[in-house]
């Protein structure tokens, strides 16, 4: 009598470690799937701390918070994922993560429309002096309306530079078109020309040409070591008096010293900041200089879109568990 057929033995459930609080229902299907350890407290993880949980798991999930360098990988024979909860990556050491075998994934494409909501918040927002209205109420020193109260400056007409045209600078070109802005924009390489067409957009290959002709700017592209302070003292002194400048990228991008001095000297006429050089820490000069809008790094904060960020992290370890190549991972060439 041939013997039974033997049942294949269950793949062992990847040891996942998530840094810091998900959505419920992203943590409660990842508990699901995987062997999960959460970080209840959502207390950012130290460095020494991130460097155990590297050593101790088959996948990480990290965010923008955590800073994972060379330091992280040093011990980590066992971590071969980085499931990065976010879609930049500038936070992570991407040669060091390729020295050690290890594969990084992010999120793109959930956080478009998100994001672009926000820089219009702010493209919005700066020229009306939203900010300094609602703070005026909240005081109790509004006195009522006058004829010159409050004066702020319409977009319908101004000329919008958009630094980055990727997904978010395209999205942002649909929205500012809506409001009658003219949408200039500079890139590494020229849009095609359908979409150029589409989006009435005008390209300028040199940045400093375009900053000096436009009245709001908005900074669309990724930290690189090309784009770290693309934006300071220089860019400062070619723009015109009255441009405002919006940014909900990455903090590092504008030079924020820079950026404190140019309005200080009202070389500029103010800025809507999302994101900040060394946030959590904001430079105080900030916070006290009018025709200034500052919220905390909250572009992305939709419920949507962390639910959807979760879904694409998920989505990149069960491919990678299975042993496929994952669909979002950042550096090519890896097996």
């Amino acid at each position: 009598m041939a013997p039974p057929p033997t049942r294949p033995q269950a793949r062992p459930r990847p040891k996942v470690i998530v840094t810091r609080r998900l959505p419920q229902l992203v943590e409660t299907r990842m508990a699901e799937l995987f062997d999960v350890e959460l970080n209840l407290s959502d207390e950012p993880m130290t460095a020494a701390a991130l460097a155990d949980a590297a050593g101790r798991c088959d996948v990480l999930v990290p965010t923008v918070t955590d800073e994972i360098d060379a330091a992280v990988f040093a011990n980590s024979g066992r971590l071969k994922l980085l499931a990065n909860f976010g879609v930049g990556v500038d936070h992570i050491d991407l040669g060091a993560a390729r020295a050690a075998g290890v594969v990084v994934t992010n999120t793109p494409g959930v956080l478009t429309d998100d994001t672009a909501d926000m820089v219009m918040a702010l493209i919005l927002g700066v020229p009306r002096r939203l900010a300094e209205g609602e703070k005026l109420v909240r005081a109790g020193e509004w006195n009522g309306w006058s004829p010159t109260g409050m004066l702020g400056h319409r977009i319908t007409g101004k000329r919008l530079g958009i630094i980055g045209m990727g997904r978010i600078g395209r999205a942002v070109a649909t929205r500012a078109r809506a409001f009658g802005l003219t949408v200039h924009y500079h890139n590494r390489h020229r849009l095609p020309a359908e979409v150029e067409s589409a989006l009435e957009a005008t390209w300028w290959d040199n940045l400093d040409a375009m900053l000096a002709r436009v009245d709001i700017i908005t900074i669309n592209c990724p930290h690189t070591a090309e784009t770290h302070h693309l934006v300071g003292e220089r860019q400062f002194a070619l723009m015109q008096r009255q441009a405002y400048i919006i940014n909900a990228a990455r903090g590092e991008i504008v030079d924020e010293n820079a950026l404190c001095e140019a309005l200080t000297a009202g070389r500029i006429a103010g800025a809507g900041l999302d994101v900040f050089e060394n946030e959590p820490a904001i430079d105080p000069r900030l916070l006290d200089l009018p025709g200034v809008v500052l919220v905390p790094h909250m572009g992305s904060a939709t419920f949507e879109g962390r639910q959807a960020m979760g879904e694409k992290v998920i989505a990149n370890i069960r491919v990678w568990a299975d042993g496929h190549r994952p669909l979002d991972q950042v550096l090519e060439g890896w097996a």
